[in-house]
């Protein structure tokens, strides 16, 4: 079961998908071979005690905003010294995560503190922009959430904003760039194990409305953003990015056209964005990626597929399985590897990062427990480079010109090495171009070619 909301609160957020269990029996139902990443530690325990760390600040307390927060509790380098938001209810409730952290109901005067090295961005998509900006302006390192924003014009403002901040840490809020169990199977599928990529597959269907209630029509409207094409990148903006960034991830190609399909087939309560999609995500050599994601039924929940002619691969949350073609050459790992038995099928465990691949006996392969989440290792990664590149700032101005920018940028290089994987401003500006002419080839049923100078910053 997904993480339930407070009461009043809806029962979805755009990324709740990032949070769920795992589906193992059913895999192994289905015969499938089980590829899971070492285990990752558990989360450190929050202390409640502010003790150096990144000193940072929230803007946007609404439901996933209180889960940043949350998430950042239990990370030892995050030290959260201010929450904004403009409406006092939401900050109120994002309190209970930031007992000591200081209110503010203005983002420029959170960016005004010195004290504020950092900031999250977790305001409604169509707000991005301005914060965004406005924080990198100020010196400001910046976590923005993805999609970068509602449109491909804002989205480059941000990068370009982020790209001339040769000095400050931006992330993009794609999580699953910095969760460990996508970069094993990365390395995993990128080194041929499933043959010759021929297609791949995704879904996320959940049964509830994007709509919340609120007794003032004004913050009714304002919370409901999400219904409206004049703020709404759509489900495939605001859930789908995420899918369809991992696949172009994974197949590591740039799609060069999109197709979509959609309509209101179950909430007609005055919205005018679909509650029903269908995109066809078109990359190089005839590889294609569909994708569906509903909000009008929950039936198997969500995963990602690939194909490819010596096996397929399954995702599901923080578990993967392979389910392998008969003609399918030996990898090597097979030997030693435990088989399990699955109707007529023979199920082959992977672990990853282990010393040695031995048999593992005749007890069936279990989950492995869901100790950390995308959110919690995207953060962390934040936090850690923010860290490593402030300090590195530092050291280099005490001894050199802080002015001179091609020694800067090649002093800046030399950081790189101790950096924890994150998608970055240009990683996210492609998601976010992607994801919105998806959206954009839902709304007219169309199929868009996507030019390269589309992707250009210019």
């Amino acid at each position: 079961m997904h993480n339930l909301p407070p009461p009043n609160e809806p029962p979805f957020n755009r990324r709740d998908f990032l949070k769920g269990s795992s589906f193992s029996t059913l895999m192994m139902l289905m015969g499938g071979v089980p590829l899971q990443a070492a285990e990752a530690d558990k989360p450190a325990e929050a202390t409640g005690e502010e003790t150096g760390g990144v000193a940072c600040g929230l803007i946007g307390c609404g439901a996933w905003g209180r889960d940043i927060l949350k998430t950042l509790a239990t990370l030892p380098k995050a030290n959260v010294l201010g929450i904004c938001d403009t409406y006092p209810s939401a900050m109120r409730r994002a309190k209970e995560f930031a007992p000591k952290a200081k209110d503010y109901s203005s983002y420029k005067e959170m960016l005004a503190n010195p004290d504020i090295h950092a900031v999250i961005v977790a305001t409604p998509s169509h707000l991005h922009r301005e914060v965004c900006v406005a924080a990198l302006e100020a010196g400001k390192h910046v976590y923005c959430e993805a999609p970068l924003a509602s449109t491909i014009e804002d989205a480059r403002a941000i990068a370009a904003a982020a790209r001339k901040a040769q000095k400050q840490n931006f992330q993009a809020g794609l999580q699953l760039r910095s969760d460990p169990q996508r970069h094993f199977l990365l390395t995993f599928i990128r080194s041929g194990a499933m043959g010759k990529t021929l297609s791949a597959r995704a879904q996320w269907h959940r049964k509830q409305s994007w709509r919340q209630p609120s007794a003032n029509a004004e913050r009714e409207k304002e919370l409901n953003w999400r219904v409206s094409r004049q703020t709404s990148p759509g489900l495939v903006g605001e859930i789908g990015i995420h899918q369809i960034d991992l696949i172009s991830w994974f197949v590591n190609a740039r799609p060069k056209a999109v197709t979509g399909f959609g309509g209101i087939l179950h909430w007609s309560d005055g919205r005018d964005v679909p509650d029903t999609v269908h995109t066809v995500v078109e990359y190089p050599d005839g590889v294609n990626f569909v994708y569906d994601c509903t909000l009008a039924n929950s039936f198997d929940a969500d995963y990602e597929m690939l194909y490819g002619t010596d096996s397929a691969v399954m995702l599901r949350q923080n578990k993967a399985w392979m389910f392998k073609e008969v003609d399918s050459p030996l990898l090597g790992w097979e030997v030693y590897a435990r088989k399990d038995e699955f109707y007529k099928e023979t199920g082959i465990a992977l672990v990853a990062n282990a010393t040695k691949l031995v048999a593992q006996g005749d007890k069936p392969v279990e989950d492995a427990p869901f100790t950390n989440t995308p959110l919690y290792y995207a953060l962390e990664a934040f936090l850690t480079n923010t860290e490593i590149l402030k300090t590195g700032i530092e050291d280099f101005s005490a001894s050199f010109d802080i002015n001179d920018a091609k020694a800067l940028k090649e002093y800046m290089a030399t950081l790189e090495k101790g950096r924890m994987p994150a998608a970055g401003y240009a990683e996210g500006l492609e998601a976010t171009i992607i994801a919105l002419k998806s959206n954009e080839a839902i709304l007219k049923g169309q199929r868009l070619t996507l030019e390269k100078d589309l992707f250009d910053l210019a």
